[in-house]
């Protein structure tokens, strides 16, 4: 019979006063996984068509030959912003590391 009072008693208890403490604590919703951003939401950063095309189709360098056309091309595109590798750029003993007779 006492353990039956007792329980009653704990039970009316917990439903009157409410737990204090660390334990009691709510908990902070969790954070929710932030959202991997979208490539094409940053703005565009190579040149457009209409920039391209006025390069390549520029009648200065429509005449030169094409080691020079492609320096051309490579100025154009570096004064806008833009690497221009070609491949007739003469470094090649830089990049196989020969060596040079000075």
């Amino acid at each position: 019979m006492r353990d039956l009072i007792a329980r009653a008693l704990l039970s009316l208890l917990r439903l009157l006063l409410p737990a204090k403490g660390r334990h009691a604590a709510k908990r902070p919703a969790p954070m929710p996984a932030p959202v991997p951003a979208s490539p094409w939401s940053r703005p565009w950063t190579a040149p457009s068509a209409r920039e391209v095309r006025e390069i390549f189709n520029d009648v200065h360098t429509r005449g030169l030959p094409a080691p020079e056309r492609e320096r051309g091309y490579a100025a154009a595109f570096a004064r806008i912003g833009v690497d221009y590798d070609y491949p007739t750029m003469p470094l090649g003993s830089i990049a196989r590391r020969e060596r040079v007779a000075a």
